[in-house]
């Protein structure tokens, strides 16, 4: 057991939309991903999505609104809630959801599809 340094963390990652494991408990996972430019629009039918800004902002699209976070925000998409995520310039962003959560949701066969996450 050790604590975790999240700018030490975030320092090793180099890419973006490419989410890393940076700890587990009770069946969920922690995972941390930098977010630059668009993503894809997608959904997860069987898991809730925590997003919680450390640095940097992003805006989550909705289909009837847009949200902006900003450092020390969180949203939690509900599951079965289309939503794509935008961020202007670099952001860092942790995420909490349950362990095998697939990055993309619904599209299981898109380019930044991540199944087997590196661990930070």
């Amino acid at each position: 057991m050790e604590k975790v340094n999240l700018a030490q963390k975030f320092n090793q990652i180099p890419d973006y939309w490419n989410p890393r494991i940076a700890g587990e408990l009770n069946g969920q996972q922690v995972k941390l991903a930098k977010f630059k430019g668009p993503f894809e629009w997608h959904h997860h039918e069987h898991e809730d999505e925590f997003f919680l800004v450390v640095k940097g902002s992003f805006e989550m699209h909705l289909r009837d609104k847009v949200i902006v976070l900003n450092p020390g925000e969180f949203l939690v998409v509900p599951r079965g809630v289309e939503h794509k995520p935008v961020a202007t310039e670099e952001a860092e962003v942790l995420m909490f959801e349950p362990a095998g959560t697939v990055n993309t949701g619904n599209l299981e066969n898109s380019e930044r599809t991540r199944t087997n996450l590196e661990r930070l």
